[in-house]
């Protein structure tokens, strides 16, 4: 008899593994309409993107870029990477929201949050390994090869190596319930809290190591751009920048997915909405304020009568203070519409502050100065549409916007 229960156990291995694999192959197929309006703009985009890429990497980068040795950084690493990794600091503020703080309120989003933050790493790294002059040298920062285990480059490579596991490792226990491993999905839900500490510390070194790898170009960046504050000013803002995301996300999840969603989330859209602008409204003050400091204690004052003066103007005043006064507005009238515009007017100004410190501002004094060209701009919009696909994948299968029905009854 029990000869029999091990060789049916042994046969059933197999077998389940079989299904498994079948499993993930049908889930492969694409599901839904494929002539969708989101699909019709980002085929062609990604098909010409990819075109590109192959190019970039049969004849190098200047077939397909403006780059040169006296600018080698352009839009992939100022837009993608430096911008990019900015947005994605909803993921590391929520988290500590939520396990941290334990303010179960913004539980329903947890996911969604992480899932964007990690395909945000991993396809702007993807990004970096585009920008490389030489792609299988990647490793040298990692290893400290040519750069010294005291390089800020050394540091910000773990950072962001170590970051994209302990968010996979966040966002793990999904996969195990869309695979329905429910064993290994109760070791994983035990690894969550340690997961996120570990990458609430890894997020905050991360985001402020980008800022701090310019303090080493002072004679490149504009005076009205660069401060000894740049690391802080990264960290705070990537905050401010992560809530606007998560806003602008988050409505627009809620319309594509909304039969995912349970009309109990629903039902406290708005008032995930308004906390999360409280947040955004408090570091965009500090982030203000840190500004007013800097300007005041490094005597730039007179800087602003100038061009550059005007945009830096532009940025601070235009994109972080207006945004900030209408959120203050939206919050005290609970005017959702009003706080959505306050997020995307948000997010345009990160993108601007970002691509100043890296693009538009540094070497500001050259005479003949870096350009995107267009094959950087296609390529940069197929790396964010692939991104898009693979959020939307994901998400048509696995339990990101609801319980799965399975493991209900298993406490969080």
């Amino acid at each position: 008899m029990k000869n029999e229960h091990i060789q049916a156990a042994v046969v059933a291995q197999p077998a389940q593994k079989r299904n498994l694999l079948r499993f993930v192959l049908s889930e492969l197929k694409p599901k839904g309409k494929l002539l969708t309006p989101f699909n019709i703009i980002t085929i062609p985009i990604m098909l010409v993107g990819l075109v590109l890429i192959a190019i970039r990497f049969i004849y190098g980068l200047g077939s397909v870029t403006n780059l040169s040795q006296s600018f080698p950084w352009g839009i992939w690493v100022g837009f993608d990477v430096v911008t990019g990794v900015a947005f994605a600091g909803g993921a590391y503020s929520l988290t500590f929201i939520v396990y941290v703080l334990n303010l179960k309120k913004y539980h329903p989003i947890v996911r969604a949050t992480v899932l964007n933050g990690f395909l945000a790493y991993v396809f702007y790294a993807g990004a970096l390994v585009l920008d490389l002059g030489r792609p299988w040298h990647i490793i040298n920062p990692i290893i400290g090869n040519k750069f010294g285990l005291s390089s800020i480059l050394f540091l910000v490579a773990w950072h962001f190596l170590l970051y994209m596991l302990s968010e996979l490792v966040e966002f793990s226990p999904a996969i195990a319930e869309w695979l329905g491993l429910r064993r290994l999905r109760r070791i994983l839900k035990g690894m969550t809290i340690g997961a996120v500490v570990f990458g609430i510390s890894l997020s905050c070194l991360h985001q402020s190591g980008l800022g701090a790898l310019f303090l080493m170009a002072k004679s490149k960046i504009h005076p009205l751009w660069y401060t000894e504050f740049i690391p802080l000013l990264f960290l705070v803002s990537s905050i401010f920048s992560g809530m606007s995301v998560i806003i602008l996300e988050g409505t627009i999840t809620h319309k594509i997915f909304s039969s995912q969603i349970s009309e109990d989330e629903k039902a406290h859209e708005d008032e995930i909405i308004l906390g999360l602008s409280k947040i955004a409204v408090g570091t965009m003050f500090v982030y203000l304020f840190m500004q007013g400091i800097q300007l005041i204690h490094g005597q730039k004052i007179h800087l602003l009568a100038t061009s550059w003066g005007a945009l830096w103007l532009v940025e601070v005043l235009g994109f972080v203070l207006a945004p900030m006064l209408l959120y203050m507005q939206g919050i005290k009238h609970k005017n959702m519409l009003t706080l959505r515009i306050a997020s995307i007017w948000t997010i345009l100004g990160i993108a601007l502050n970002r691509l100043d410190v890296s693009v538009i501002a540094f070497k500001w004094y050259a005479p003949h100065h870096y350009y995107p060209s267009v094959s950087e701009v296609i390529i940069t919009l197929t790396v964010i549409s692939a991104e898009f696909w693979a959020f939307r994948w994901i998400v048509n299968r696995m339990p990101v916007f609801y319980e799965h029905p399975d493991f209900k009854d298993e406490a969080e």
